[in-house]
């Protein structure tokens, strides 16, 4: 609770950093400067080219996390609860409980707003931390736009931020929400906001890892890439092919 309680004392004050991380080795390096690392059914599509995160089973998010965890000293861990994991309280309850207990991460996160809300507070009522998430919900959306358009959406993302808020939940992720309207629930809301796609008006932002470094190619709008990785990843494959190909790998050096 002490992470969780430092994540909300940002609020106002500096911008809170989350990037996923599905790896130890990756999960090693993000947590040198982030506050928040998520794991992502967003793993789905970076690692497994899997058309939706529906296709994410619950043994693959725990198997992510646990090599996650070994990585992470000092962030907060979120994961993902996968789709369908969380239809009724009590399977929520039963999959939450061995996400925590195989993964030692400190929260999940569930996508939607009124209609886990059962779901959220029975979660938070028997003491699992829970991050929410509103906006585009990639587990039950089959257009990918933006949210929060017309001042109906508006109007429903606005009524179940606040509802998220009651219920317990420690922050919420709103994804690809329009900038008046996530302004808006930014100012309103005690908790903190992590955009993803919905302006600098949240308290936090977080992105795909592999998108920022330029691992995973995506068009997609809110992707800034800050690094090309895949240009140091070939020149050091090119150097390793071409030094077994002369022969001057290996060397006694490297050889038993």
């Amino acid at each position: 609770m002490e992470k969780i309680k430092k994540i909300q004392n940002k609020k106002n004050k500096s911008k809170i950093v989350c990037l996923t991380a599905y790896s130890k080795n990756f999960a090693e390096e993000v947590d040198k400067h982030v506050d928040i690392v998520l794991v992502g059914d967003s793993l789905g599509s970076v690692l497994y080219n899997y058309s939706s995160t529906k296709k994410v089973t619950l043994t693959e998010m725990i198997n992510h996390s646990k090599s996650v965890r070994l990585g992470v000293k000092k962030s907060l861990m979120v994961v993902d609860m996968p789709y369908k994991t969380y239809e009724t309280k009590n399977l929520a309850l039963k999959n939450a409980k061995n996400i925590i207990k195989e993964t030692k991460c400190d929260a999940v996160k569930l996508e939607g707003g009124k209609k886990v809300i059962k779901q959220i507070k029975f979660l938070i009522k028997n003491k699992i931390p829970v991050m929410g998430h509103l906006g585009l919900l990639p587990q039950s959306t089959k257009k990918f736009k933006s949210k929060g358009k017309t001042n109906k959406e508006a109007k429903q993302l606005f009524n179940e931020s606040k509802l998220l808020q009651e219920s317990g939940v420690f922050a919420i992720v709103l994804e690809c929400v329009k900038t008046p309207i996530a302004k808006k629930i930014s100012q309103y809301l005690d908790i903190p906001t992590i955009g993803i796609g919905s302006s600098v008006h949240c308290d936090g932002q977080v992105l795909v890892t592999d998108d920022l470094i330029g691992l995973n190619q995506t068009k997609i709008k809110f992707v800034k890439q800050f690094l090309n990785v895949k240009k140091y990843i070939n020149a050091g494959l090119r150097k390793y092919a071409s030094e077994v190909r002369s022969k001057k790998y290996p060397t006694k050096k490297h050889s038993y």
